[in-house]
């Protein structure tokens, strides 16, 4: 692998980490405005999940695709995916946070464990072949997808009693005013 080659996978794994990172926090943001405990496991309809639900489905994810990442297939035997997605009764906040951040501790982990050429060795997940940063991308894709609906069952959740995570709406001008914005 030639220099430059190396740089390239460098900045990838770190961007991809910062990416999933940048993740973890919104959904945390998110979770942290949910006022009562009880809407944490509040589910909109019979097909909906709750927000509980998804914090576990996800850790259950993350420890089974990133547990010996480079050698086993990343759906464990030992993983109850379709448990995942039943409802747990009413958990709390601190049980839900020592398993979500299980999950996301065992992806950091992994992700610091890697160098730029594993970018392109090969793994499995469901017996499907990926290479590695095929992947982290799959997984970037599949976690942004469920924290966007973990935000979007808090802000639902405690709609006026929500604050944006972002550039509040009516306030773009604003926003692209500010000292320091360059266009």
């Amino acid at each position: 692998m030639d220099d430059k080659t190396m740089e390239v996978g460098c900045h990838y794994l770190l961007t991809a980490t910062r990416e999933f990172m940048r993740l973890k926090a919104l959904a945390e943001k998110a979770i942290d405005q949910i006022s009562e405990e009880r809407r944490l496991n509040a589910v909109l309809d019979k097909e909906s999940n709750s927000i509980a639900i998804l914090m576990r489905h996800l850790s259950g994810n993350m420890i089974s695709r990133w547990t010996d990442f480079l050698t086993t297939d990343g759906e464990n035997p030992d993983r109850n995916r379709d448990g995942e997605f039943e409802s747990a009764g009413n958990m709390n906040r601190s049980e839900l946070m020592v398993i979500w951040n299980r999950g996301w501790s065992c992806l950091f982990r992994t992700l610091k464990s890697l160098f730029e050429d594993d970018l392109t060795r090969r793994v499995t997940i469901r017996g499907e072949e990926h290479s590695v940063m095929e992947a982290i991308q799959r997984h970037l894709a599949h976690y942004a997808y469920h924290v966007g609906q973990i935000v979007y069952l808090s802000k639902h959740l405690e709609s006026e009693g929500w604050k944006s995570l972002s550039i509040p709406r009516g306030q773009s001008s604003l926003y692209f005013r500010r000292p320091g914005y360059f266009k």
